[in-house]
């Protein structure tokens, strides 16, 4: 006799998580949707480095020295891993509140601020302290909680983020407090790995001058003019990009509070959350801690809030099978229940017929 095995189909957390963000390889990879720019970032990385391995390095290796391909390609491959670890991960996501939570923090907010009839309610923030300094809580409307301190709701991702920096389209996610770190590393690299590309694309093109002509060089090389020119625009904006966010890591400071001036505003309230040292705030921002991720992607959902619930093997066989009345209970001959039937349910009585053996006999 066969058995047949039904398997439930199991409904992972991140199936289920509101906000505009992509998921991928059973939700361990997670992006923004937008992914467009993201793609370029690779392209133009890939290809500029492909053309460089491929014909400068080879001469570079032989006319100079074989660290020149083992450097570049170190750089690369940092530069490669740190883009990928930023984009791929998750920056710092606050999950909402689940229903009951929100109900309970709206009903708190409305029984603490009564206010009078055809008056504008006040902001909904909380005073928190730190470093004997207040700093307010906002409440978000769209996730139904008070943020936690330098936390801000992306409004390209629809999530709130920890200690939110921005959101970044050339990696194709925010930048948060689990992701920063990594970020800065890879524009640190990027950086590098862009001026050792141009630096060498100039010697390149210097040495092979010498031999053959500069004019001659440039129809030779179309890929090596093609390099020079990509480098030379990105150079500025990665460096200066890479500049910027050094000066607000060694501030612990973040672009979101920078732009809109939380500590050099009129008020010249001071950061609570730097030590006053460099050194310091770059090892708390860069070398400190990670946190654990609060999302638990992975995780199972109960059958209840995944939908609703297959049927099991034992209760599909019994709903095909006909139902038996119940039992009735044993009744005693006073406990006798009483005939609800109608008089005119109950059919009426037929007539006697006459007995035919009788007939014959007066006969």
């Amino acid at each position: 006799m066969s058995v047949m095995v039904v398997r439930k189909k199991v409904t992972r957390k991140w199936e289920k998580l509101p906000g505009r963000n992509t998921f991928c390889c059973d939700g361990r990879v997670m992006m923004a949707r937008q992914k467009g720019i993201f793609y370029l970032t690779l392209f133009l990385i890939l290809g500029t480095c492909t053309l460089f391995f491929a014909f400068e390095c080879r001469y570079l290796a032989v006319q100079l020295s074989p660290a020149i391909p083992v450097f570049a390609a170190m750089l690369f491959l940092f530069s490669m891993a740190t883009l990928l670890r930023t984009s791929f991960s998750d920056p710092g996501v606050i999950p909402r509140a689940l229903p009951d939570e929100a109900a309970f923090i709206e009903m708190e907010i409305a029984t603490n601020g009564a206010v009078p009839q055809g008056q504008r309610p006040p902001p909904r923030i909380k005073n928190f302290q730190i470093n004997n300094q207040i700093v307010k809580l906002k409440y978000c409307y769209t996730c139904k909680i008070f943020r936690p301190p330098r936390a801000s709701h992306c409004s390209i991702c629809d999530n709130c983020v920890e200690r939110f920096d921005h959101h970044c389209p050339w990696v194709g996610n925010c930048v948060g407090k689990r992701n920063y770190r990594y970020f800065y590393l890879f524009i640190l690299s990027l950086s590098l790995l862009t001026i050792y590309v141009f630096a060498f694309n100039i010697v390149y093109v210097a040495l092979k001058s010498l031999k053959i002509g500069f004019l001659e060089t440039l129809k030779e090389t179309p890929g090596t003019v093609l390099e020079v020119l990509i480098c030379f625009f990105t150079l500025w904006s990665v460096v200066g990009l890479t500049g910027f966010h050094t000066f607000l890591v060694a501030l612990n400071q973040t672009t979101n509070e920078d732009i809109k001036g939380s500590w050099t505003g009129k008020n010249r309230v001071q950061n609570p959350y730097s030590h006053g040292n460099i050194v310091k705030n770059c090892c708390e921002v860069l070398c400190g801690p990670l946190p654990p991720s609060v999302l638990d992607r992975r995780g199972i959902l109960p059958l209840e809030e995944s939908g609703s619930r297959p049927p099991s093997t034992q209760e599909t066989s019994s709903s095909l099978l006909p139902q038996s009345p119940a039992p009735t209970e044993h009744l005693n001959s006073n406990e006798m229940p009483e005939d609800s039937s109608t008089p005119e349910e109950m059919p009426p009585p037929e007539p006697p017929e006459p007995p035919q053996e009788a007939a014959e006999a007066e006969k």
